[in-house]
């Protein structure tokens, strides 16, 4: 007899683990508040798919640097305090990660599953044809002696892994990418040739509409209020759809046809939501330290290729990623810690705004700019929380910040084996749930 599986949330990561648990003969039911997959952080995402980059936010000499941009007008972090235990306890955390030591055993966590990630993603863009605009090469750029100096450790950990990568002088850089402008300064650039960038929003639709030809089904307009357990098993979910949390660019549409609330029994769930999701664990004491960072992205109309990036690039003074689309150009950035609510602000805005005004002036019209923003879900180290739970049936596919995108397709493949009881391809030491315990 088939199994049913129910997997809360709908962005990319929960789409991911959908058509993996399909994959393995699980009859699937994804949960999601929104009116089609990829609406809430995956919608912004700067479309970065970069293994050789990824890092934790936890590093050396970030602290100091959060407090140096306390007080600029453009900042790559903006840091708005609010009276809470969590976000006390998430930050005591989080500095307690900014060693070398660390950072080094956080970076190499991520980056197992980013690198497994990629080739899963590779291979449904194969298998399933789908078409997301994928672009290859990435380029970090470094404004300062300081950018070069703090990018030090992770070049050090490419080059232990031989992780092909280029450091790059100023003028080398101008040659790859010739818009870059003369006026802002570039101390150098480290190329990383086989990162990538695509869309996000795009690859999470194309593959939601093949696992509904597969058999997933997707509830679109409901959330779930409630997991029952019994026995220390899951045996059910309660669902209502209230109205639509966060900000989209179309709103959610009311599913007219289904009662305000119900129950639906299921012998697996996959909780593979935001920060809202974190009370359906709590209640049953399983309490993740994740916290949502706001980020921010802006996209505009790049009526010229030639005045804009050819690959995907970030800023590494300020943070922002800069990726070409097709006929666009999007900024992503800015990490706001503090209150969760998904208010913009305008020191984000002006700081997607200075930073691609700095790098390529004459690509779009910067005046136009508006802002979006959205939380991610971020674990006070950087690795994502991975697989079973103490609660029998009940697993988690959370946390994964900024890099949702980056590691989506390996994170659905890893819990949906965990889910099937086969042993996934990957360690996972360092990326359950055991490492908060």
């Amino acid at each position: 007899m088939t199994r049913h599986v129910a997997v809360i949330g709908g962005g990319i990561v929960g789409t991911c683990t959908a058509w993996y648990l399909n994959q393995h003969g699980f009859e699937v039911t994804v949960f999601e508040r929104r009116d089609a997959v990829a609406r809430e952080a995956s919608w912004g995402n700067a479309g970065v798919v970069a293994p050789a980059y990824v890092t934790p936010w936890a590093a050396p000499g970030m602290p100091g640097k959060v407090l140096s941009y306390l007080f600029a007008a453009e900042a790559p972090v903006l840091f708005r305090p609010v009276a809470s235990a969590s976000l006390a306890r998430w930050l005591a955390a989080w500095l307690g990660q900014c060693s070398l030591e660390r950072y080094r055993i956080n970076k190499s966590r991520m980056q197992r599953l980013a690198f497994y990630s990629r080739d899963q993603l590779h291979g449904l863009r194969a298998t399933l044809q789908i078409d997301d605009g994928m672009r290859q090469g990435y380029l970090q750029l470094m404004r300062s002696q300081r950018d070069l100096a703090m990018a030090a450790p992770a070049i050090a950990m490419l080059q232990e892994a031989g992780v092909p990568h280029r450091l790059l002088d100023a003028a080398a850089c101008r040659q790859i990418e010739p818009a870059l402008s003369e006026d802002t300064p570039l101390a150098g650039a480290l190329h990383l040739p086989q990162d990538e960038s695509a869309s996000c929003p795009a690859f999470a639709q194309d593959l939601a509409e093949a696992a509904i030809q597969a058999g997933v089904r997707f509830a679109f307009g409901h959330s779930v209020r409630r997991i029952r357990v019994e026995g220390g098993r899951v045996t059910a979910l309660e669902i209502n759809r209230p109205a639509a949390i966060g900000r989209s660019d179309k709103p959610p549409r009311p599913m007219q046809d289904q009662t305000q609330q119900q129950t639906q029994r299921f012998d697996a769930v996959v909780v593979a939501g935001a920060v809202d999701s974190l009370p359906l664990l709590a209640e049953h004491g399983i309490r993740l330290p994740i916290w949502p960072i706001k980020g921010y992205s802006t996209k505009l109309t790049l009526p010229d290729a030639a005045l804009g990036p050819r690959q995907a690039m970030i800023d590494e003074a300020y943070k922002v990623a800069i990726t070409p689309l097709p006929g666009q150009i999007r900024l992503a950035g800015t990490a706001e810690i503090g209150s969760p609510k998904l208010v913009p602000r305008d020191a984000a805005l002006r700081t997607l705004v200075k930073v691609g005004r700095d790098w390529f002036p004459d690509a779009a019209d910067w005046a136009s700019a508006s802002c979006w923003v959205g939380a991610r879900p971020m674990t006070p180290d950087g690795p994502a929380l991975l697989g079973a739970t103490p609660v029998d049936g009940l697993f988690i596919n959370m946390g994964h910040g900024s890099t949702g995108w980056a590691m989506a397709c390996g994170a659905g493949k890893v819990v949906a084996d965990l889910v099937a009881g086969l042993r996934p391809e990957i360690d996972l030491d360092g990326l359950t749930i055991e490492r908060f315990a």
